[in-house]
């Protein structure tokens, strides 16, 4: 498969090398703004770019006819214009706050525990995320999922970053120290006790090779707006 990378940074050379290590070859790594041209002669790009890159990225890939998937973060207000272009040109596109197998099966492993803790009165939400120093964005796209799949399962509404007093929003306290690839922690509190259950990575190649075996997914599929959920089952089945 040829794959062009939208993003050459540190995320970007641990997709090429996963790629490779897979036989695929990348045809395309660039940080700026790709041609049109270039990117046709991809069977699917990858997008790690920059907030305010992303969507020009993704919708470049979508009008070309590209399959496209991304995990930047940061750019989320705009992800209903780039589904509605998907749904326009019979595109290909799937988004991921975090490509790692292992923490879509801490999604899957949130909801459950999250309806469970539901299930009894007087424990509280609140979630906890540490990134590297040089992360742009707080929360985490990751910890926005987690916390969205909290308030799916509870009387909660919305989600407080930094935390507030409100009794409606689940608190978020992201923290920003050192080169830490990602740690995620989702806690249920009461008087009496404590739960909690917490995604560490140990480097970037879990992203990387997640996004590579997503890219090869999404390249066999109909046309359409795909989760990684849908992966996930698929690689679980």
């Amino acid at each position: 498969m040829k794959i062009a990378i939208l993003g050459y940074g540190k995320m970007g050379k641990n997709i090429e090398k996963s790629a490779k290590n897979r036989g695929h070859s990348i045809v395309l790594k660039t940080n700026e703004k790709p041609k049109e041209k270039d990117l046709k002669k991809a069977d699917v790009a990858i997008d790690f770019s920059e907030p305010e890159a992303a969507f020009d990225n993704i919708s470049l890939a979508i009008t070309a006819q590209v399959p496209v998937i991304s995990g930047t973060t940061g750019w989320l207000d705009d992800y209903e214009k780039a589904v509605s272009l998907c749904d326009d040109k019979s595109g290909h596109f799937l988004y991921a706050s975090n490509f790692s197998i292992g923490v879509n099966l801490f999604f899957k492993l949130n909801t459950y525990f999250s309806k469970l803790m539901s299930s009894v009165d007087n424990y509280e939400p609140a979630l906890e995320e540490v990134h590297h120093v040089h992360k742009k964005d707080a929360p985490s796209g990751t910890a926005i999922s987690l916390a969205e799949e909290v308030i799916n399962a509870t009387s909660y509404t919305s989600w407080a970053c930094p935390p507030d007093d409100s009794k409606e929003n689940i608190p978020i306290k992201a923290i920003r120290e050192g080169e830490v690839f990602g740690v995620h922690t989702v806690t249920f509190s009461s008087e009496i006790d404590q739960l909690s259950i917490k995604h560490s990575a140990k480097s970037r190649q879990g992203f990387a090779l997640g996004a590579v075996m997503a890219a090869e997914w999404l390249a066999q599929q109909k046309p359409g707006v795909y989760q990684m959920a849908q992966v996930l089952d698929d690689l679980i089945k």
